[in-house]
């Protein structure tokens, strides 16, 4: 048997759509693989009862599928389905580099990137990898079709998770169709200033480079509350705020000594509104660890 710990993870970061993204140091799924006859699949923890155990409509199972390599596979969930923080990703990536270590495939980190992202595919209908490239690499990671370049960061950051429910395949719905040339020259520019904050470990230049006008307006629609806990977590010491993912999660970069303040802001201003939440304190992190 191989577990496995993979991290939650937000993909986008605002200006980069479907490519940029970054490992959480929490939450995070397990998972626990064992070499079977058949694949068979048993899902625990947090949000379990929404998630399907059959391996043609679970993650893992197109996972296990791809590297021929069949197992009872345990899935611990501690990242919520449907938050904007990589629930189905993190439970792919786990599995990938589990099975892949329980059969010596010997593939490597990056070369899993791919197969995992297959497996993302049974839930949101698209193999991208915003997301499994974070959660097996670690770090902040740039996912393109040629390969992923990942870069190590420790920028601290608070997600903010509201007791709302966004699934991926509704928030692609809204992403416009077409943009103004300004706003595209614009967001380009954010995204170029966000890397290369995660270069210097600068939060003020990663805070900056978030801002996008093109896709987050139409997905924060979707979000009830999310300018008035985008403006609380500002005010608190947020260098920048945007949605996780697809949303719903709302995350915020910052200084280290600003963390607590802007959890607390943002909990409350979800209050304000009638939305329960939870705030997660964390970091950049590593990618899925072998246990």
């Amino acid at each position: 048997m191989v577990t496995v710990r993979a991290p939650a993870t937000s993909a986008n970061l605002g200006s980069g759509f479907d490519v940029f993204g970054a490992a959480l140091g929490r939450p995070a799924d397990v998972v626990r693989v064992e070499k079977a006859d058949r694949t068979t699949i048993e899902v625990t923890g947090v949000g379990s009862q929404y998630i399907p155990e059959d391996p043609d409509k679970n993650t893992v199972g197109a996972v296990a599928e791809a590297l021929e390599a069949p197992a009872h596979i345990e899935i611990d969930k501690g990242v919520r389905p449907a938050s904007g923080l990589g629930s189905s990703a993190a439970s792919a990536a786990a599995a990938a580099v589990g099975l892949n270590e329980l059969y010596d495939r010997g593939l490597s980190r990056e070369a899993l990137v791919p197969i995992a992202a297959e497996g993302e595919a049974v839930v949101s209908g698209a193999a991208h990898a915003d997301n499994v490239a974070p959660s097996i690499m670690g770090g902040f990671t740039i996912a393109r079709e040629d390969g992923v370049t990942a870069v190590d960061a420790s920028i601290p950051l608070v997600t903010c998770l509201p007791e709302i429910v966004v699934s991926t395949r509704d928030a692609r719905g809204v992403v416009p169709d077409g943009a103004r040339m300004e706003d595209v020259v614009e967001v380009v520019g954010n995204a170029a200033t966000l890397a290369v904050g995660m270069a210097r470990d600068d939060p003020d230049l990663v805070g900056r480079g978030m801002d996008d006008s093109i896709v987050t307006p139409a997905r924060a629609e979707l979000i009830t509350g999310y300018e008035t806990v985008t403006s609380a977590a500002f005010d608190a010491g947020a260098t920048g705020v945007t949605i996780s993912g697809a949303g719903p999660a709302v995350i915020a970069a910052c200084r280290e000594r600003d963390r607590q303040a802007i959890a607390g802001t943002m909990l409350d201003a979800f209050d304000d509104v009638g939305v329960d939440a939870r705030a997660y304190q964390t970091a950049i992190g590593r990618g899925a660890e072998i246990f």
